[in-house]
């Protein structure tokens, strides 16, 4: 909100000196206004998605200038949004999932309920692609690991089951007699919740986050990757080694396949970049 409140501002201050500081009024503005307020965004130096959120701003300012006003005309519909180009998202390369789980099953040695929860939190991560809601979401019953598969409910609340993977399955194994050990002596404990902290209470989302930070910081990752970072490697490690597309898209639960080819061009510049080091003429 604040930062549509400064465009909308910005916006004011140019239209004043677009008038040459006469007199105007918000229903006389035209499109041309409109385009010469992104022309001055961009000599500014504004990005692509700066300029994307200051029309959007605009347009929702005449909206409201309709409902509350009765201004009809709406100059900012006209004008073509910027197009935005869409991030390559971090993932890990296998060499570093490799140091992750080899930190994680080090840790796990403890056998404590962190130690043995974190890993499992880890593999489950990786081995499902499943988002961070999905995954502190879980309750006990959305895990079967005699079928070695887990049910979540994604955006919308659309159910569907993800396979697990071997070592996720073991590592689940190995953290529920931990967690059931808390869960006795909890005063009020969460028994359907998955993963659980020291009081028997279901994680957050923001406290699996800081724990998958910091397993990224141990193994020397940068910035650049996320608790997020393990879903995007979950889906470019399966592209990398020939999985459908569409069955991506299934296992991520995106409702656009346009969605899901992002992890392709991810593919794709790994190996321009492998390309370019390795040809002698490239």
């Amino acid at each position: 909100m604040k930062a549509y409140g400064r465009d909308l501002s910005a916006f004011a201050a140019f239209l004043d000196g677009y008038y040459g500081g006469g007199e105007w009024k918000w229903a006389g503005v035209d499109r041309l206004a409109i385009r010469g307020f992104l022309a001055e965004g961009a000599k500014r130096g504004w990005s692509k998605r700066t300029m994307a959120r200051a029309l959007s701003a605009v347009r929702t300012f005449y909206r409201f200038l309709n409902v509350h006003h009765g201004i009809e005309v709406n100059p900012a519909r006209a004008a073509s949004t910027p197009k935005i180009e869409r991030r390559l998202p971090g993932y890990l390369d296998r060499k570093a999932v490799d140091r992750l789980f080899e930190l994680a099953e080090t840790r796990a040695g403890e056998k404590t309920l962190r130690a043995t929860r974190n890993r499992a939190i880890l593999e489950l991560f990786y081995s499902t692609g499943m988002r961070l809601s999905e995954l502190v979401g879980l309750d006990l019953d959305d895990l079967d690991l005699v079928s070695d598969q887990a049910k979540v409910r994604g955006k919308g609340k659309k159910e569907r089951l993800l396979p697990i993977g071997r070592p996720a399955v073991q590592a689940l194994r190995a953290y529920y007699p931990k967690r059931d050990e808390v869960l006795r002596e909890a005063k009020t404990p969460d028994r359907r919740a998955v993963f659980v902290g020291e009081r028997g209470r279901r994680l957050t989302g923001r406290a699996v986050q800081l724990i998958v930070r910091g397993y990224l910081d141990a193994v020397g990752e940068g910035e650049d990757v996320s608790t997020h970072s393990i879903r995007h490697s979950f889906a470019t490690h399966l592209l990398d080694a020939g999985a459908d597309l569409r069955a991506v898209q299934e296992l991520l639960g995106h409702a656009s396949l346009s969605t899901t080819q992002i992890y392709t061009h991810t593919s794709v510049e790994r190996l321009k970049k492998v390309y370019h080091q390795a040809h002698p003429r490239a």
